[in-house]
């Protein structure tokens, strides 16, 4: 059963890497939509980009160890954890979210961002809100 503990240890810790740079990245865009400098705007585009793809792997390794997790409870815990289901519908969303940043930054580097820096802002606080969500689905199991 240990071999789980470590499974489930490097889920949250590679889901912790993750959120780093998914609350950072839209930090990001508010600032660089706020930006009127070139060269100010070109040194942004940089840090979007290694950012993102610095945290992409983290996304697929928390996705890695989470389907290890589920395999290893086995089908029929899952088949009965309602809350669970409710989760990965919330993890889905945030894998969209994910991608949707790649078309956000595809956008700031070939100059097409037509987005204020209020909807950055807002956009920003999707990831916080599912994480309550999941953190909350996970801890306290209400069904």
């Amino acid at each position: 059963m240990s071999w789980i503990l470590w499974v489930k240890a490097l889920h949250i810790a590679f889901m912790v890497a993750w959120f780093a740079g998914i609350f950072y990245l839209p930090r990001l865009f508010v600032y660089h939509a706020m930006n009127n400098h070139t060269a100010v705007d070109e040194q942004f585009k940089v840090m979007e980009r290694k950012l993102l793809y610095f945290v992409t792997p983290f996304a697929l390794l928390t996705l890695i160890f989470g389907l290890l997790l589920i395999y290893a409870y086995g089908s029929a815990w899952f088949a009965a954890s309602g809350w669970m289901h409710t989760k990965l519908l919330l993890v889905t969303l945030l894998y969209a979210y994910h991608g949707y940043c790649f078309k956000l930054l595809a956008d700031f580097k070939h100059n097409r961002n037509r987005r204020s820096h209020r909807f950055y802002r807002v956009f920003n606080e999707v990831p916080v809100l599912i994480l309550f969500a999941v953190v909350i689905l996970a801890v306290v199991k209400p069904y």
